[in-house]
């Protein structure tokens, strides 16, 4: 085997692919700042008990491990940054009023999510901690729209979910509280005939509702469907008012549906959940939602809520970026050329060196001009190439 082959699901990004997940991601972040966001860093790897704290089994099976060469710890590279920066805000900033928090760097996971999507995402995400208000999700959810938008997605649908409605549910029977591990994967599957005998000795007006909850999905008319065939418990109609104001603050800026059945992320989210889709992917691009329980295995029980999505996906569906224009120079240590060389990339051009014996050859760089002196042999001016 050449030793230069990568494992599966690992890739190196090549110079054009590279410079539209920089610039998407320079994009963003810039964008969380004008909404008062502050960025963090937090490290690739830690020790596994920190790094698995308040994150749901999923998280723990997408994280890989190793023993720590100098104090024989077991470490975790990080599969996801958000329980990382919930430990920030609550360990190491410690503020007392609300805190607006985001992030960018590469994640790794032991399994690809898809067929064809990478083990080494580039995770980028923003999180509210300290707000208990429906406010704090709206605002996510809006800034999680804005920054689609401004990468060019704006024909986008969102589709909203909520754990209240399961976990209400859950409430009214012991035997059914029990099950909870193996009927949040059944109804994640979408799988009735295994809902219909999981939920053969339960409560009728539980099983009922389990049942009614995986054809419970479309348009923002569910909700009035689902007040009509759910039961009338004080947690459902909390969970169903939420999503109906989220569902409103989001129309004529996405398309917006209703499905209570997904619950992607539901071992740690504590309240509206919300995913969003673009023309040409099958999965969810971002996803986000309430996480309030997180803060406590901290030590620091803070609401949360945020949202997040893979930068090297979301590039994946632009189109390649145009090459940029340029400039060749020739090498040389003139003052002259070198003056005008600093004067041209203090204006924002590109310029190029041939160095000697070498054609420039780039795949992102199109050379239009060059530089050359003029007739006199005083001057640097630029002549444009045919």
């Amino acid at each position: 085997m050449p030793n230069w082959l990568l494992p599966e699901h690992i890739a190196d990004v090549l110079p054009s692919e590279a410079r539209k997940i920089e610039e998407l991601r320079r994009l963003m972040l810039d964008n969380f700042r004008l909404y008062g966001y502050e960025l963090v860093m937090p490290p690739l790897l830690e020790y596994v008990e920190s790094l698995m704290t308040g994150a749901g089994q999923d998280t723990e099976l997408r994280t890989f491990k190793l023993v720590d060469q100098i104090s024989g710890r077991m470490l975790g590279l990080r599969a996801d940054m958000t329980t990382q920066v919930a430990r920030i805000d609550a360990h190491l900033l410690n503020r007392a009023t609300v805190t607006r928090l985001c992030y960018a760097g590469s994640v790794l996971h032991t399994r690809p999510s898809g067929l064809h999507t990478t083990r080494e995402p580039l995770q980028i995400g923003a999180e509210i901690y300290g707000h208990a208000g429906l406010e704090a999700d709206a605002e996510i959810q809006e800034l999680a729209l804005a920054s689609l938008a401004l990468a060019g997605f704006t024909d986008v649908r969102l589709d909203l979910s909520h754990v209240g409605v399961l976990r209400a549910i859950l409430a009214e029977d012991a035997n059914a509280a029990r099950d909870e591990a193996a009927l949040y994967l059944l109804l994640r599957a979408k799988d009735v005939p295994g809902l219909e005998a999981q939920t053969a000795a339960y409560a009728p007006a539980v099983r009922a509702a389990l049942l009614a909850l995986p054809n419970l999905y479309g348009d923002v008319d569910v909700l009035e469907r689902a007040r009509d065939v759910l039961p009338d418990l004080p947690g459902i109609g909390k969970a169903l008012a939420e999503l109906a104001a989220l569902a409103a603050s989001a129309i004529g800026r996405a398309d917006v549906a209703i499905d209570l059945a997904d619950l992607r992320g539901y071992q740690y989210e504590s309240g509206a959940m919300f995913a969003v889709y673009v023309p040409g992917l099958p999965n969810a691009v971002l996803r986000g939602g309430r996480y309030d329980h997180v803060g406590e295995a901290f030590g620091r029980a803070r609401p949360a809520t945020g949202f997040s999505m893979d930068l090297r996906e979301l590039a994946r569906l632009l189109p390649t970026a145009e090459r940029k224009h340029s400039i060749r120079a020739p090498w040389g240590n003139a003052p002259e050329l070198k003056d005008k060389i600093a004067e041209l990339r203090k204006a924002g051009e590109v310029v190029i060196q041939s160095l000697p014996g070498h054609s420039n050859e780039q795949d992102e760089f199109e050379c239009d001009r060059a530089l050359v002196l003029d007739d006199s042999g005083s001057n640097w001016i630029l002549k444009n190439l045919g």
